[in-house]
């Protein structure tokens, strides 16, 4: 697909995914994680405006130069900014507003786009549309945690239904020992954390062909998993005790019925569908009650082209860090991923809400251990 034509798609999808809100379904930030989807809206049209219109395109017209410090996410080299937790208070600029600021940037993108591109700018572009992309799935995740804790939870779009789609049967792949290559190679995209590709030595292993499901869970559940602290690292129990966690994000306990908030409003849990909305605490006390670990993301991708994979990001047991020869880009783009690589926990796979052809076998996702807003499940490993 050209670069204009993959521009157009990837900035039209944005705005689809948004179609079922209301206008004030655009301005809430119920918790840190989650920002407003009028921010995420502004926040990657700024990313065109601020690193490739402003400097590349002679005539640009900046659309409000206040707006850099509204949709400057974690750039310190571009400067000040609105810190997360307040992206909440911003009732202005207004949703309208936002949309006139889209719709400013694209034409100057679309008229640039047209004329000749060198490499470089080009590779810069595309970053640009898989950053957006990104925050496609942000949208689909943040808008879920709003719909889901309002008190009315309403639907997000009645027709789109998640659950009644069974996990496949669960078999165990063993892996022998040996050396193995991992990390990004080829002529495509792919992000600086899949960059470096490298051996590995892994030791015989089995690992699951099928995600766990909400029936499986709920034998956890129902064993007592969250109320025995030695199926937890102290880390974990700390955090159940202290927030009273007694079940996935979503559940809820109705008339002795387990129920979850789906795109579809609250809905009877079907026991089939994978599980989902799962800290990493959850998904090693999880493996921990089965006698069983999580896989290492080593173990994960040489591994991936023998199971399905796509439904939901997948804890694995390893900590986010760069890979040998990890190298930032010089200027802001430097802080895209290496800044994050502390204290955070791979996960590998794709969800259903991550764009189409996004995702590959060596894409890097992380976050912290007691998230659990994203399309999070558990895959299980031995040996």
């Amino acid at each position: 697909m050209a670069l204009l034509e993959k521009y157009k798609t990837v900035r039209s999808r944005s705005e689809y995914i948004c179609r079922p809100l209301k206008t004030e379904d655009y301005v809430v930030q119920p918790v840190v994680d989650v920002s407003p989807p009028k921010w995420h809206l502004g926040h990657t049209t700024w990313f065109f405006e601020t690193f490739i219109l402003l400097p590349n395109a002679p005539g640009y017209t900046e659309f409000d130069p206040q707006y850099n410090f509204v949709f400057n996410s974690y750039y310190e080299s571009v400067g000040a900014r609105v810190i997360r937790t307040d992206r909440g208070n911003l009732s202005r600029p207004a949703v309208e507003d936002v949309m006139r600021y889209r719709r400013h940037v694209d034409a100057a993108m679309e008229k640039f786009l047209s004329g000749p591109l060198e490499a470089d700018l080009k590779a810069l572009i595309t970053l640009g549309l898989n950053h957006e992309e990104q925050h496609q799935e942000l949208l689909y995740t943040d808008i879920k945690y709003i719909l889901g804790h309002n008190p009315l939870m309403p639907p997000y779009d009645e027709t789109r239904n998640s659950q009644g789609i069974p996990a496949t049967p669960a078999n165990w792949i063993t892996i022998p020992a040996g050396i193995y290559e991992i990390g990004f190679q080829g002529d495509g995209f792919c992000f600086d954390n899949e960059l470096g590709r490298h051996k590995v030595y892994l030791h015989e292993y089995a690992i699951s062909s099928a995600l766990v499901t909400n029936a499986e869970y709920l034998e956890f559940i129902n064993s007592g998993g969250y109320q025995d602290f030695k199926y937890w690292h102290a880390e974990g129990w700390d955090w159940v005790k202290h927030n009273e966690i007694r079940c996935p994000m979503y559940w809820y306990q109705i008339d002795e019925k387990w129920h979850c908030y789906t795109w579809q409003g609250l809905q009877p849990l079907d026991p089939e569908t994978p599980v989902c909305h799962i800290s990493y605490y959850e998904a090693t006390a999880y493996a921990a009650w089965k006698g069983l670990r999580l896989p290492t993301e080593a173990e994960w991708e040489v591994a991936a082209d023998k199971f399905e994979w796509g439904r939901r990001w997948e804890w694995t047991e390893s900590a986010y860090l760069p890979y040998p020869g990890f190298t930032k880009a010089p200027g802001a783009i430097g802080e895209y991923n290496g800044k994050f690589m502390v204290n955070q926990m791979v996960l590998r796979g794709a969800s259903e809400v991550t764009p189409p052809d996004h995702s590959r076998i060596t894409y890097r996702n992380f976050f912290h251990p007691p998230l659990r807003w994203q399309f999070t499940g558990i895959r299980l490993a031995k040996g």
